[in-house]
């Protein structure tokens, strides 16, 4: 892993962080209380559209599935930052919890969530090792087949 900044991480995977994903309904994208940030939960939206749609283990492929819990866990970093100012202010990223729009068969949704938690830790190093949560379910907001949140202790 480099030295640097996450943000410098980032660009370093090709990576930018998007502009944060405006809410479908009555929630922020991230609220902040003492020393923790909680963000609301992120679809796969890019350029302010959800390019794909349906469950996992029907019409969409796990490995396809795992690529957009990385786009969550990209829209999850921007919603922090929009709270904290930049990401080096993140001290640890303690939790996340992935949901996956799953097809009645499908049992692969820690292999679907680690998508975002591998990029964590290519960001945040050991700063980005965490708890987690990967809960199948029946639909997601849009038909999204990935949703992920994360809580994070920032100084």
């Amino acid at each position: 892993m480099s030295a640097g900044s996450p943000e410098e991480r980032l660009a370093e995977l090709g990576l930018a962080l998007p502009d944060v994903v405006p809410p479908v309904a009555a929630y922020l994208p991230a609220v902040r209380t003492g020393d923790y940030v909680y963000t609301s939960g992120q679809i796969p939206v890019v350029d302010g559209k959800l390019g794909v749609t349906g469950k996992v283990g029907a019409e969409v492929s796990a490995e396809e599935a795992k690529e957009l819990a990385r786009i969550c866990a990209l829209n999850a970093m921007a919603a922090l930052k929009s709270v904290v100012g930049d990401l080096s202010k993140v001290v640890r990223i303690v939790k996340v919890v992935g949901f996956v729009a799953s097809a009645p068969d499908f049992t692969g949704q820690p292999v679907v969530v680690n998508g975002a938690s591998e990029l964590l830790g290519e960001v945040f190093g050991d700063a980005g090792r965490h708890a987690r949560s990967a809960v199948g379910v029946a639909s997601l907001p849009l038909d999204a087949p990935v949703e992920v949140e994360l809580i994070a202790e920032v100084r």
